[in-house]
């Protein structure tokens, strides 16, 4: 098969995942790199063996040797340049959230379905192999109607300060940021079924925790310890048309033991924990039996989500597989996050 070309906007820390997954694709070219910090774009070109460097990603989707692009810039402008590039003829990989609110969401969807081209939304985790093992025992019936599950991430001093901590350009906190993953897996895992409500709450008690300073924490370079507008930490429940639901907690700053990642989905024939562990619950001679696969990780791998993530939208390019993760799945994770900060704003359960 032909390569696909690629093109990368914005060359930050997440950007260097989709980096190191395109140049050990073998169905990849690396055209150009676009970054607003010259230097920067530059030594990633070098690094990675590119062509060019772009500080505009208007230059970048204006060059005619790009197929498709990986947008991983704030999240303010996630929506901006996806919309950009189905126009300019590129198909995209756009990190989550795939936009900040769901009107954007929407006008980017109406944007590809009037395209030939290939949007994909970046839930990583749906790709991870731990995922991908449980799915095909959902797919397969063998946890029954799934109709509840829990999605949960805590962070004790997890506050990335910056623009991780300004609304503006990032749209909200731990909810936006780091719950969507685990949102997004529950949900797929469900079998994606359309929220109906949700009843929310929102505290922001802690701020960014700057008073801690013996626990080594992730802080993005515009490290601001005066400056967060974001939340601490959220709780929900989603209820959906087929009468499941999902609860959610997601936390930058909490009062808890220990920092936390769960995601468990449950059938009326079984159950499962997909973080930290695979592991699922069944019945077998009036017996519960949990059982667990024999694949090389049961927990979450990151450079081989992104390598597989990478894997799948190329292979939507070339015709070879459909995506994994499309725009449309998109639109109703922005639609679920909308809803649970419009129903903490609220104060009440709200129809979605």
């Amino acid at each position: 098969m032909t390569r696909v070309r690629i093109g990368v906007i914005g060359a930050g820390s997440i950007a260097q995942y989709h980096l190191d997954a395109y140049a050990a694709n073998p169905q990849v070219e690396l055209i150009a790199i676009s970054d607003m910090n010259a230097d920067r774009a530059r030594a990633v070109v070098a690094k990675y063996g590119a062509k060019r460097a772009y500080t505009d990603p208007n230059d970048l989707l204006a060059d005619p040797e790009i197929d498709a692009v990986s947008i991983c810039t704030w999240n303010d402008s996630h929506a901006q340049w996806a919309i950009a590039a189905i126009a300019a003829g590129k198909h995209v990989l756009v990190e989550k959230p795939m936009s900040r609110t769901h009107v954007e969401a929407i006008e980017l969807q109406k944007v590809v379905d009037a395209s030939d081209r290939i949007l994909q939304v970046g839930f990583v985790r749906r790709h991870s192999p731990n995922a991908q093992v449980l799915k095909t025992f959902v797919d397969n019936g063998d946890l029954g109607d799934v109709y509840y599950a829990r999605a949960s991430v805590i962070r004790r001093v997890g506050n990335p300060g910056g623009w991780f901590a300004n609304k503006a350009i990032s749209g909200g906190g731990p909810l936006i940021d780091i719950g969507v993953h685990v949102i997004d897996l529950c949900w797929y895992l469900m079998g994606s079924p359309t929220a109906i409500a949700v009843s929310a709450n929102s505290y922001h008690r802690l701020g960014n925790r700057a008073n801690i300073t013996t626990t080594t924490r992730y802080g993005v370079s515009d490290y601001d310890p005066n400056t967060n507008s974001v939340e601490d930490m959220v709780n929900a429940l989603v209820r959906f048309d087929n009468g499941a639901s999902l609860l959610v907690e997601a936390s930058y700053s909490l009062h808890a033991t220990k920092d936390s990642l769960g995601v468990s989905v449950f059938g009326d024939k079984g159950g499962a924990d997909l973080e930290p562990a695979l592991e699922i619950a069944t019945e077998k001679y009036g017996s519960i039996v949990n059982v667990v696969p024999q694949i090389s990780s049961s927990t979450f791998e990151l450079e081989r989500s992104f390598a597989n993530e990478i894997g799948n939208f190329v292979d939507a390019i070339q015709g070879a597989a459909p995506s994994v993760a499309p725009v449309s799945h998109g639109v109703e994770i922005t639609k679920i996050l909308e809803g649970i900060y419009a129903s903490a704003d609220a104060g009440r359960e709200i129809p979605l």
